[in-house]
Protein backbone atom coordinates (compact mmCIF):
# COMPACT_ATOMS: atom_id res chain seq x y z
CA UNK A 1 0.00 0.00 0.00
CA UNK A 2 1.69 3.26 -1.03
CA UNK A 3 2.22 5.58 1.66
CA UNK A 4 -0.46 8.19 0.89
CA UNK A 5 -3.23 5.47 0.60
CA UNK A 6 -1.54 4.03 4.31
CA UNK A 7 -1.90 6.87 5.86
CA UNK A 8 -5.43 8.22 4.61
CA UNK A 9 -6.07 4.21 5.37
CA UNK A 10 -5.24 4.73 9.13
CA UNK A 11 -6.78 8.39 9.44
CA UNK A 12 -10.29 7.04 7.87
CA UNK A 13 -10.74 4.16 10.11
CA UNK A 14 -9.84 5.94 13.03
CA UNK A 15 -12.80 8.89 13.07
CA UNK A 16 -15.14 6.45 11.51
CA UNK A 17 -15.16 4.58 14.76
CA UNK A 18 -15.11 7.79 16.66
CA UNK A 19 -17.55 9.28 14.63
CA UNK A 20 -20.47 5.52 15.05
CA UNK A 21 -19.80 6.30 18.50
CA UNK A 22 -20.71 10.02 18.50
CA UNK A 23 -23.83 9.47 16.90
CA UNK A 24 -25.10 6.17 19.11
CA UNK A 25 -24.78 8.96 21.84
CA UNK A 26 -25.65 11.85 20.44
CA UNK A 27 -27.95 11.20 17.64
CA UNK A 28 -31.11 12.93 18.87
CA UNK A 29 -29.17 15.96 19.74
CA UNK A 30 -30.84 19.08 18.13
CA UNK A 31 -28.70 20.67 16.22
CA UNK A 32 -30.56 22.86 13.79
CA UNK A 33 -34.11 24.36 13.00
CA UNK A 34 -35.39 24.40 9.81
CA UNK A 35 -37.78 27.21 8.94
CA UNK A 36 -40.19 27.87 5.88
CA UNK A 37 -38.25 30.12 4.27
CA UNK A 38 -35.34 27.69 4.50
CA UNK A 39 -37.81 24.44 3.21
CA UNK A 40 -38.76 27.08 0.06
CA UNK A 41 -34.66 28.46 -0.38
CA UNK A 42 -32.73 25.95 -1.70
CA UNK A 43 -31.77 24.35 1.64
CA UNK A 44 -29.69 27.05 1.99
CA UNK A 45 -27.53 27.12 5.42
CA UNK A 46 -29.67 23.70 6.54
CA UNK A 47 -27.16 21.87 8.33
CA UNK A 48 -27.28 18.35 6.86
CA UNK A 49 -23.84 16.71 5.40
CA UNK A 50 -19.98 16.15 6.80
CA UNK A 51 -17.33 16.94 4.51
CA UNK A 52 -14.25 16.84 5.82
CA UNK A 53 -12.05 18.85 3.32
CA UNK A 54 -12.87 22.25 3.88
CA UNK A 55 -15.04 24.42 6.14
CA UNK A 56 -16.41 28.09 4.90
CA UNK A 57 -16.47 31.31 6.98
CA UNK A 58 -18.64 34.01 6.22
CA UNK A 59 -16.13 36.20 7.38
CA UNK A 60 -12.88 34.80 7.13
CA UNK A 61 -13.31 32.90 3.74
CA UNK A 62 -12.42 29.51 3.53
CA UNK A 63 -10.12 26.94 5.34
CA UNK A 64 -8.86 24.17 3.84
CA UNK A 65 -7.95 21.55 6.76
CA UNK A 66 -8.33 24.60 9.15
CA UNK A 67 -5.41 26.68 6.85
CA UNK A 68 -6.45 29.98 5.26
CA UNK A 69 -5.13 30.65 1.82
CA UNK A 70 -2.29 32.94 2.81
CA UNK A 71 -0.95 30.71 5.08
CA UNK A 72 -1.44 27.82 2.09
CA UNK A 73 0.83 29.90 0.02
CA UNK A 74 3.65 30.12 2.93
CA UNK A 75 3.44 26.56 4.12
CA UNK A 76 2.82 24.19 0.98
CA UNK A 77 5.36 23.24 -1.32
CA UNK A 78 5.98 25.42 -3.93
CA UNK A 79 6.69 24.62 -7.48
CA UNK A 80 10.27 25.44 -8.75
CA UNK A 81 10.43 28.82 -8.94
CA UNK A 82 9.25 28.60 -5.21
CA UNK A 83 6.46 31.21 -5.60
CA UNK A 84 2.95 29.63 -5.68
CA UNK A 85 2.13 26.07 -3.67
CA UNK A 86 1.93 23.04 -6.55
CA UNK A 87 -1.74 22.01 -5.75
CA UNK A 88 -0.65 18.14 -5.35
CA UNK A 89 0.45 19.34 -1.44
CA UNK A 90 -3.39 20.74 -1.46
CA UNK A 91 -4.55 17.16 -2.43
CA UNK A 92 -2.11 15.75 0.30
CA UNK A 93 -3.19 18.27 3.01
CA UNK A 94 -7.48 17.94 2.23
CA UNK A 95 -7.37 13.69 2.09
CA UNK A 96 -5.18 13.12 5.32
CA UNK A 97 -5.14 16.56 6.82
CA UNK A 98 -1.58 17.34 6.86
CA UNK A 99 0.86 19.42 5.73
CA UNK A 100 2.71 17.13 3.36
CA UNK A 101 6.60 17.55 3.11
CA UNK A 102 8.36 18.68 -0.60
CA UNK A 103 9.42 14.52 -0.60
CA UNK A 104 5.88 13.40 -0.30
CA UNK A 105 4.75 16.47 -2.55
CA UNK A 106 7.44 15.24 -5.27
CA UNK A 107 6.33 11.59 -4.86
CA UNK A 108 2.24 12.40 -5.76
CA UNK A 109 3.50 14.19 -8.73
CA UNK A 110 5.44 11.20 -9.74
CA UNK A 111 2.03 9.29 -9.12
CA UNK A 112 0.20 11.30 -11.10
CA UNK A 113 2.78 11.45 -14.07
CA UNK A 114 2.56 7.26 -13.99
CA UNK A 115 -0.83 7.69 -13.94
CA UNK A 116 -1.99 10.49 -16.45
CA UNK A 117 -2.14 8.49 -20.11
CA UNK A 118 -5.59 8.56 -21.04
CA UNK A 119 -7.32 5.93 -22.85
CA UNK A 120 -7.65 6.84 -26.47
CA UNK A 121 -11.03 5.96 -26.91
CA UNK A 122 -11.65 9.60 -25.15
CA UNK A 123 -9.99 11.08 -27.78
CA UNK A 124 -11.99 9.20 -30.23
CA UNK A 125 -15.16 10.69 -28.35
CA UNK A 126 -13.88 14.03 -27.96
CA UNK A 127 -13.09 14.14 -31.91
CA UNK A 128 -16.52 13.11 -32.92
CA UNK A 129 -18.17 16.23 -31.54
CA UNK A 130 -18.91 19.52 -33.96
CA UNK A 131 -16.01 21.75 -33.42
CA UNK A 132 -17.79 24.56 -31.45
CA UNK A 133 -18.78 22.05 -28.85
CA UNK A 134 -18.92 24.16 -25.96
CA UNK A 135 -15.82 23.08 -23.80
CA UNK A 136 -17.72 21.74 -20.31
CA UNK A 137 -20.01 19.48 -22.19
CA UNK A 138 -16.76 17.97 -23.87
CA UNK A 139 -15.13 17.82 -20.18
CA UNK A 140 -18.02 15.88 -18.67
CA UNK A 141 -18.16 13.88 -21.77
CA UNK A 142 -14.85 13.14 -21.85
CA UNK A 143 -15.09 11.98 -18.02
CA UNK A 144 -17.53 9.71 -18.24
CA UNK A 145 -16.11 7.97 -21.39
CA UNK A 146 -13.31 7.41 -19.34
CA UNK A 147 -15.87 5.14 -16.64
CA UNK A 148 -14.36 2.31 -19.07
CA UNK A 149 -11.82 2.28 -16.57
CA UNK A 150 -13.59 2.11 -13.05
CA UNK A 151 -11.92 0.19 -10.38
CA UNK A 152 -14.83 0.62 -8.53
CA UNK A 153 -17.22 -0.19 -10.83
CA UNK A 154 -15.20 -3.73 -11.69
CA UNK A 155 -14.35 -4.53 -7.66
CA UNK A 156 -17.99 -4.08 -6.35
CA UNK A 157 -18.83 -6.29 -9.14
CA UNK A 158 -16.79 -9.00 -7.63
CA UNK A 159 -18.37 -8.25 -4.42
CA UNK A 160 -16.74 -5.53 -1.71
CA UNK A 161 -17.29 -5.24 1.44
CA UNK A 162 -18.40 -1.81 2.48
CA UNK A 163 -15.57 -1.08 4.86
CA UNK A 164 -13.75 -1.78 1.86
CA UNK A 165 -15.62 1.12 -0.81
CA UNK A 166 -12.97 3.96 0.12
CA UNK A 167 -10.13 1.66 -1.55
CA UNK A 168 -10.88 2.21 -5.06
CA UNK A 169 -12.25 5.16 -4.89
CA UNK A 170 -8.90 6.51 -3.89
CA UNK A 171 -7.35 4.69 -6.94
CA UNK A 172 -10.10 6.06 -9.39
CA UNK A 173 -9.33 9.34 -7.68
CA UNK A 174 -6.02 9.16 -8.32
CA UNK A 175 -5.92 8.18 -11.83
CA UNK A 176 -8.68 10.33 -12.58
CA UNK A 177 -7.13 13.39 -11.51
CA UNK A 178 -4.03 12.62 -13.08
CA UNK A 179 -5.50 12.22 -16.37
CA UNK A 180 -7.68 15.84 -15.90
CA UNK A 181 -4.99 18.24 -17.33
CA UNK A 182 -4.13 16.16 -20.15
CA UNK A 183 -7.77 15.99 -21.36
CA UNK A 184 -8.72 19.65 -20.53
CA UNK A 185 -5.97 20.63 -22.70
CA UNK A 186 -6.91 18.35 -25.52
CA UNK A 187 -10.23 19.94 -25.23
CA UNK A 188 -8.78 23.64 -25.49
CA UNK A 189 -6.15 22.89 -28.27
CA UNK A 190 -9.20 21.22 -30.23
CA UNK A 191 -11.68 24.26 -30.03
CA UNK A 192 -9.56 27.12 -30.12
CA UNK A 193 -6.20 25.88 -32.29
CA UNK A 194 -7.35 23.99 -34.70
CA UNK A 195 -6.32 20.51 -32.96
CA UNK A 196 -2.70 21.59 -33.10
CA UNK A 197 -2.02 19.20 -29.72
CA UNK A 198 1.62 19.54 -27.61
CA UNK A 199 2.88 16.80 -25.94
CA UNK A 200 3.10 16.35 -22.13
CA UNK A 201 6.48 17.22 -20.03
CA UNK A 202 7.11 14.85 -17.50
CA UNK A 203 9.71 16.87 -16.53
CA UNK A 204 7.05 19.24 -14.92
CA UNK A 205 4.51 18.92 -11.76
CA UNK A 206 0.60 18.91 -12.35
CA UNK A 207 0.05 22.60 -12.87
CA UNK A 208 3.13 23.19 -14.72
CA UNK A 209 2.55 20.35 -17.39
CA UNK A 210 -1.14 21.70 -17.23
CA UNK A 211 0.07 25.15 -18.31
CA UNK A 212 2.24 23.99 -20.91
CA UNK A 213 -0.02 21.63 -22.62
CA UNK A 214 -2.70 24.77 -23.08
CA UNK A 215 0.40 26.34 -24.51
CA UNK A 216 0.67 29.61 -23.08
CA UNK A 217 4.25 30.19 -22.64
CA UNK A 218 6.57 31.45 -19.92
CA UNK A 219 6.75 30.43 -16.55
CA UNK A 220 4.62 33.13 -15.09
CA UNK A 221 1.60 31.54 -16.03
CA UNK A 222 2.69 28.16 -14.72
CA UNK A 223 3.03 29.67 -11.38
CA UNK A 224 -0.63 31.13 -11.99
CA UNK A 225 -2.13 27.81 -12.62
CA UNK A 226 -0.35 26.71 -9.48
CA UNK A 227 -2.01 29.24 -7.73
CA UNK A 228 -5.19 29.03 -9.65
CA UNK A 229 -5.16 25.10 -9.48
CA UNK A 230 -4.90 25.60 -5.82
CA UNK A 231 -7.39 28.33 -4.60
CA UNK A 232 -10.01 27.32 -7.00
CA UNK A 233 -10.27 23.41 -5.24
CA UNK A 234 -12.62 23.32 -2.63
CA UNK A 235 -15.29 25.56 -0.84
CA UNK A 236 -17.24 23.25 1.47
CA UNK A 237 -19.54 20.71 0.35
CA UNK A 238 -22.44 23.15 -0.10
CA UNK A 239 -21.80 24.53 -3.49
CA UNK A 240 -23.57 23.16 -6.12
CA UNK A 241 -20.53 21.32 -7.92
CA UNK A 242 -19.63 19.92 -4.79
CA UNK A 243 -22.96 18.86 -3.47
CA UNK A 244 -24.07 17.10 -6.84
CA UNK A 245 -21.23 15.07 -7.24
CA UNK A 246 -21.03 14.19 -3.45
CA UNK A 247 -25.14 13.17 -4.28
CA UNK A 248 -24.57 11.26 -7.27
CA UNK A 249 -21.32 9.35 -5.55
CA UNK A 250 -24.06 8.71 -2.84
CA UNK A 251 -25.81 6.16 -4.39
CA UNK A 252 -22.03 4.32 -4.81
CA UNK A 253 -21.82 5.52 -8.72
CA UNK A 254 -18.23 5.82 -9.15
CA UNK A 255 -15.83 8.84 -9.46
CA UNK A 256 -16.43 9.33 -12.97
CA UNK A 257 -20.45 9.16 -13.22
CA UNK A 258 -19.72 11.58 -10.20
CA UNK A 259 -17.72 14.05 -10.95
CA UNK A 260 -19.40 14.13 -14.15
CA UNK A 261 -22.53 15.03 -12.93
CA UNK A 262 -20.76 17.59 -10.68
CA UNK A 263 -19.07 19.57 -13.59
CA UNK A 264 -22.56 19.17 -15.15
CA UNK A 265 -23.28 21.62 -11.88
CA UNK A 266 -20.46 23.51 -12.31
CA UNK A 267 -21.03 24.93 -15.75
CA UNK A 268 -24.10 26.79 -14.74
CA UNK A 269 -24.77 30.63 -14.92
CA UNK A 270 -25.16 31.08 -10.93
CA UNK A 271 -21.85 28.81 -10.22
CA UNK A 272 -18.68 28.20 -12.37
CA UNK A 273 -19.89 29.85 -15.52
CA UNK A 274 -20.14 32.87 -13.63
CA UNK A 275 -15.95 33.41 -14.53
CA UNK A 276 -16.75 34.12 -17.91
CA UNK A 277 -19.79 36.08 -17.47
CA UNK A 278 -17.60 38.38 -15.26
CA UNK A 279 -14.97 39.27 -18.44
CA UNK A 280 -17.45 39.36 -21.00
CA UNK A 281 -19.49 41.98 -18.95
CA UNK A 282 -15.95 43.77 -18.72
CA UNK A 283 -15.44 43.13 -22.35
CA UNK A 284 -18.84 45.24 -23.12
CA UNK A 285 -18.30 47.41 -20.90
CA UNK A 286 -14.63 48.70 -22.21
CA UNK A 287 -16.39 48.61 -26.09
CA UNK A 288 -19.64 50.55 -24.99
CA UNK A 289 -17.33 52.93 -23.39
CA UNK A 290 -14.89 53.11 -26.09
CA UNK A 291 -11.51 52.79 -24.00
CA UNK A 292 -9.23 50.14 -22.49
CA UNK A 293 -8.10 52.44 -19.68
CA UNK A 294 -11.67 53.85 -18.15
CA UNK A 295 -11.85 56.15 -15.05
CA UNK A 296 -13.71 55.17 -12.08
CA UNK A 297 -16.42 57.52 -13.38
CA UNK A 298 -17.06 55.75 -16.34
CA UNK A 299 -17.63 52.39 -14.63
CA UNK A 300 -20.03 53.70 -12.20
CA UNK A 301 -22.22 54.95 -14.67
CA UNK A 302 -21.84 51.98 -16.52
CA UNK A 303 -22.56 49.67 -13.18
CA UNK A 304 -25.35 51.70 -12.34
CA UNK A 305 -26.76 51.48 -16.09
CA UNK A 306 -26.45 47.55 -15.30
CA UNK A 307 -27.95 47.69 -12.33
CA UNK A 308 -30.91 49.56 -13.85
CA UNK A 309 -31.37 47.23 -16.49
CA UNK A 310 -32.52 44.71 -14.00
CA UNK A 311 -29.06 42.72 -14.21
CA UNK A 312 -26.90 41.96 -11.60
CA UNK A 313 -22.60 42.81 -11.45
CA UNK A 314 -21.17 39.51 -11.99
CA UNK A 315 -18.08 38.55 -9.87
CA UNK A 316 -20.06 40.58 -6.65
CA UNK A 317 -21.71 38.85 -4.29
CA UNK A 318 -22.11 35.31 -2.63
CA UNK A 319 -24.36 32.89 -0.93
CA UNK A 320 -22.17 32.83 2.76
CA UNK A 321 -19.27 35.31 2.05
CA UNK A 322 -19.81 38.54 3.55
CA UNK A 323 -16.09 39.96 3.26
CA UNK A 324 -14.04 39.97 0.28
CA UNK A 325 -13.50 36.26 -1.01
CA UNK A 326 -9.69 35.22 0.13
CA UNK A 327 -9.37 33.74 -3.37
CA UNK A 328 -9.99 36.96 -5.23
CA UNK A 329 -7.59 39.08 -2.71
CA UNK A 330 -5.12 36.05 -3.72
CA UNK A 331 -5.18 36.76 -7.36
CA UNK A 332 -4.90 40.01 -7.14
CA UNK A 333 -1.67 39.82 -5.23
CA UNK A 334 -0.17 37.64 -7.71
CA UNK A 335 -1.61 40.51 -10.45
CA UNK A 336 0.38 42.80 -8.16
CA UNK A 337 3.65 40.92 -8.04
CA UNK A 338 3.75 40.18 -11.86
CA UNK A 339 0.46 42.43 -13.28
CA UNK A 340 0.33 45.79 -12.17
CA UNK A 341 1.07 47.39 -15.67
CA UNK A 342 -1.52 45.17 -17.56
CA UNK A 343 -4.64 47.57 -18.73
CA UNK A 344 -7.32 44.61 -18.18
CA UNK A 345 -5.99 44.06 -14.71
CA UNK A 346 -6.21 47.73 -13.64
CA UNK A 347 -9.91 47.81 -14.72
CA UNK A 348 -10.56 44.78 -12.20
CA UNK A 349 -8.89 46.99 -9.66
CA UNK A 350 -11.10 50.27 -10.52
CA UNK A 351 -14.29 48.26 -10.51
CA UNK A 352 -12.75 47.09 -6.98
CA UNK A 353 -13.40 50.26 -5.95
CA UNK A 354 -16.33 51.25 -7.16
CA UNK A 355 -18.89 48.70 -7.15
CA UNK A 356 -19.25 47.71 -3.63
CA UNK A 357 -20.01 51.09 -2.59
CA UNK A 358 -22.75 51.44 -5.00
CA UNK A 359 -23.96 47.83 -4.18
CA UNK A 360 -24.18 49.09 -0.35
CA UNK A 361 -26.03 52.22 -1.63
CA UNK A 362 -28.66 49.90 -2.80
CA UNK A 363 -29.82 48.94 1.03
CA UNK A 364 -30.28 45.23 -0.20
CA UNK A 365 -27.47 43.51 -1.01
CA UNK A 366 -25.91 41.32 2.14
CA UNK A 367 -22.69 40.89 -0.04
CA UNK A 368 -21.08 43.89 -1.81
CA UNK A 369 -18.01 42.23 -1.95
CA UNK A 370 -16.17 40.43 -5.42
CA UNK A 371 -16.09 36.63 -5.33
CA UNK A 372 -13.18 34.75 -6.37
CA UNK A 373 -14.49 35.02 -10.54
CA UNK A 374 -14.22 39.07 -10.48
CA UNK A 375 -10.72 38.49 -11.02
CA UNK A 376 -9.29 35.16 -12.57
CA UNK A 377 -10.58 36.13 -15.93
CA UNK A 378 -8.59 39.10 -16.31
CA UNK A 379 -5.22 37.69 -15.26
CA UNK A 380 -5.84 34.82 -17.78
CA UNK A 381 -6.73 37.58 -20.25
CA UNK A 382 -3.83 39.34 -19.95
CA UNK A 383 -1.89 35.82 -20.16
CA UNK A 384 -3.40 35.18 -23.64
CA UNK A 385 -6.10 32.77 -22.70
CA UNK A 386 -8.94 34.80 -23.78
CA UNK A 387 -11.47 32.14 -24.79
CA UNK A 388 -13.31 32.76 -21.85
CA UNK A 389 -15.75 30.22 -22.97
CA UNK A 390 -13.15 27.90 -21.58
CA UNK A 391 -12.75 29.53 -18.31
CA UNK A 392 -14.82 26.76 -16.52
CA UNK A 393 -13.01 23.91 -17.41
CA UNK A 394 -10.08 25.34 -15.51
CA UNK A 395 -12.07 25.67 -12.74
CA UNK A 396 -13.21 21.59 -13.22
CA UNK A 397 -10.22 20.78 -13.32
CA UNK A 398 -9.47 22.51 -10.01
CA UNK A 399 -12.37 21.21 -7.96
CA UNK A 400 -11.96 17.95 -8.52
CA UNK A 401 -9.15 17.75 -5.97
CA UNK A 402 -11.52 18.67 -3.62
CA UNK A 403 -15.22 16.85 -4.22
CA UNK A 404 -12.89 13.83 -5.11
CA UNK A 405 -10.71 13.57 -1.90
CA UNK A 406 -13.87 14.44 -0.12
CA UNK A 407 -15.97 11.43 -1.67
CA UNK A 408 -12.69 9.27 -0.24
CA UNK A 409 -13.97 10.28 2.81
CA UNK A 410 -17.70 9.53 2.53
CA UNK A 411 -16.83 6.08 1.03
CA UNK A 412 -14.40 5.39 4.24
CA UNK A 413 -16.91 7.15 6.63
CA UNK A 414 -19.78 5.19 5.36
CA UNK A 415 -21.92 8.16 4.77
CA UNK A 416 -25.57 6.75 3.39
CA UNK A 417 -27.70 7.55 0.48
CA UNK A 418 -28.22 11.02 0.31
CA UNK A 419 -32.64 11.29 0.50
CA UNK A 420 -34.14 14.84 2.05
CA UNK A 421 -37.62 14.77 2.59
CA UNK A 422 -39.81 16.99 -0.23
CA UNK A 423 -42.98 18.34 0.39
CA UNK A 424 -45.78 19.83 -1.36
CA UNK A 425 -47.29 23.14 -1.33
CA UNK A 426 -50.98 21.60 -0.17
CA UNK A 427 -48.89 20.37 2.98
CA UNK A 428 -47.01 23.60 3.43
CA UNK A 429 -50.31 25.53 3.65
CA UNK A 430 -51.88 22.63 6.42
CA UNK A 431 -49.21 23.35 8.36
CA UNK A 432 -49.22 27.20 8.43
CA UNK A 433 -53.31 26.74 9.47
CA UNK A 434 -52.66 24.45 11.87
CA UNK A 435 -50.05 26.89 12.92
CA UNK A 436 -52.37 29.67 12.95
CA UNK A 437 -55.05 27.91 14.67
Amino acid sequence: MDPLKQKFSAKSAALRTELRALIKEHGQLKVDEVKLAQVFGGARGIKMMIWETSQLDPVKGIRFRGYSIPELREQLPKGVDGLEPRPEGLFWLMLVGEIPTAEEVDWLTDQWRKRAEVPQHVFKVLDSLPADTHPMTQFTMAISAMQTDSNFAQRYAEGLSKTEFWDPTYEDTMNLIARLPRVAAYIYRRTYHNGEHIAPDPSLDWAGNFAHMLGIPGNEFKSLMRLYLTIHADHEGGNASAHTTHLVGSTLSDVYYSLSSGMGALAGPLHGLANQEVIKWIFEMLEEIGTKTPTKEQIADYVNKTLEAGKVIPGYGHAVLRQPDPRFMAQKRFAEEHLKDSDIVNVVWKVFDVVPGILEGLGKVKNPWPNVDAHSGAILVHYGLTEYSYYTVLFGVSRALGVLSAMCWSRALGMPLERPKSVTSEWVKKVVEEAKA
